[in-house]
């Protein structure tokens, strides 16, 4: 059975593509039958099973899907072969793309963007300015990190495991591990203020992502 059809009111994304609001043909979950939602670009996008939805003018486009019990609202957008499962939730002017998965309890919220191959999964929260990207593997909020206010442009910073267990960096176009973003911040600023500070923060992010036990038994 058909939880929800596409009217006749669309947007058109940037890519030249028809997203058309959604409109709910029985009442489930906290929706109510006829109430209106956000917009998708097909049907294939919000899974008729489960309590998914899409409200507010957030939108979901291309092979994203959304299933199970999870939340997109707000003017948040999922897109690409993006997916939102499971009791997640996207809201604010968050972003899903490329193969990004976002399942369990996790909440991507704010300005934040996931993409890439990334997983955000179970208890994590990912938001603000924050950047997850490439194979991050956010189980929990202990696994990235979002510093903000330095550098020359005072951009965001995001440190992030990732699948393989190396910590990797996303800031402004520059995505690598921890080695790599030493080697540019000294490439890029030298011996400035600024390298002071991103080398420093480097360091911690080393510390703030080593495990604990590990280091008291190097410590022995």
């Amino acid at each position: 059975m058909k939880k929800f059809e596409l009217t006749a009111e669309f947007i058109t994304n940037v890519f030249g593509k028809k997203l058309f609001r959604i409109k709910a043909l029985v009442a489930f979950g906290n929706v109510k039958k006829g109430e209106l939602g956000g917009f998708i670009e097909k049907e294939d996008n919000l899974s008729h099973s489960g309590n998914a939805w899409v409200s507010g003018d957030a939108w979901v486009s291309g092979n994203a899907c959304v299933s199970g019990d999870a939340r997109v609202y707000g003017n948040a957008q999922v897109s690409g072969d993006a997916r939102v499962s499971g009791n997640a939730r996207v809201s604010g002017d968050a972003r899903v793309s490329g193969n990004a998965r976002v399942s369990g309890n996790a909440r991507v919220s704010g300005d934040a963007r996931v993409y890439g191959d990334a997983w955000v999964y179970d208890n994590a929260h990912v938001s603000g300015d924050a950047r997850v990207s490439g194979d991050a593997w956010v189980y929990g909020n202990a696994d990235y990190a979002v510093v903000t206010g330095f550098g020359r442009y005072f951009r965001a910073t995001t440190f992030f495991r990732c699948k393989d267990k190396i910590i990797r960096v996303q800031c402004g176009c520059f995505y690598g591990d921890l080695a790599q973003f030493r080697e540019i911040v000294k490439k890029t600023h030298g011996d400035s203020k600024y390298a002071k500070e991103y080398l420093a923060i480097a360091d911690l992010m080393e510390l703030h992502f080593s495990d604990e036990e590990e280091n008291q038994e190097a410590a022995k």
